[in-house]
């Protein structure tokens, strides 16, 4: 199954952590985050993506471009042209990856509309944005969304809280501290979407389309929005905090959503 990325954004909200390159190009340990994001899919056999580009998106290409040389040692010889010896292979065979201009200031919908040529009519997809890791089951996430039926499904996920949380006893006395809790209730939408190839009726054509806007609402309007819950990891990376986090999680070797070798 094919699987679109958003990675259009200009990330305005994470300039702090870098301002030269496009927020799925912000490194977790020695990659980028987006790149994170498609090797968990490929884990699960879903190696075929569709990256719609708008803000530097020439930077996620030239990462792509080079990646053997970026990611590879290779010995090379002066004066013979493009003789080129690579030392160590990748894990990455295989993948086939579109790059798709979806336009500087597109909104969300908009970048998903312009892709619709690179899905076969009746074809299923994935969807995700290019700035949040999850561990979430995909297999059980696409056998949900076959069983139910609808045109989307959305993960539904509970967000850590943003402070400590404190518990006490009725003195006052503080039993309980975490330093970062999921909420108890209610959820929010974490991406790894599901899509049916009639999502295209509900994005009509205009760069201002905002896909979690009027899209949406109108699939909720049809009866045609499932949820999957998730109960596990699920974190975006908005903030230098978040940033900071996801690379602690990478580099102590507790990532959950590292789960290739």
């Amino acid at each position: 199954m094919k699987v679109v990325i958003l990675c259009g954004g200009f990330g305005t909200r994470i300039r702090d952590v870098a301002e030269d390159i496009p927020k799925p190009m912000i490194p977790v340990g020695s990659y980028p985050i987006l790149w994170h994001i498609m090797k968990y899919y490929a884990y699960y056999g879903h190696n075929e993506f569709i990256l719609c580009l708008g803000y530097k998106g020439k930077e996620i290409k030239d990462f792509f471009l080079n990646y053997e040389i970026t990611t590879t040692d290779f010995t090379l010889t002066l004066g013979e042209s493009e003789k080129i010896e690579f030392h160590n292979g990748h894990n990455e065979k295989g993948w086939k990856i579109t790059f798709a201009e979806t336009g500087l200031n597109a909104m969300t919908g908009a970048r998903i509309r312009k892709i619709k040529k690179y899905i076969e009519p009746g074809e299923q997809f994935m969807l995700t944005y290019g700035d949040g890791l999850s561990n979430v089951d995909l297999n059980k996430l696409i056998s949900f969304h076959n069983n139910h039926g609808n045109i989307l499904t959305l993960t539904g996920v509970r967000p850590a809280g943003r402070f400590g949380e404190l518990g006490m006893d009725n003195n006052g006395l503080i039993t309980e501290f975490n330093e970062k809790p999921q909420t108890s209730e209610g959820r929010i939408n974490g991406g790894y979407f599901v899509c049916n190839y009639s999502l295209f009726e509900y994005l009509p054509e205009g760069d201002e389309l905002i896909f979690e806007q009027d899209p949406v609402k109108n699939l909720v309007r049809d009866k045609e929005l499932r949820q999957f819950p998730h109960n596990g990891f699920w974190q975006p990376m908005d903030t230098y905090r978040e940033y900071s986090l996801l690379n602690t999680l990478y580099k102590s070797n507790k990532a959950p959503w590292k789960i290739w070798k």
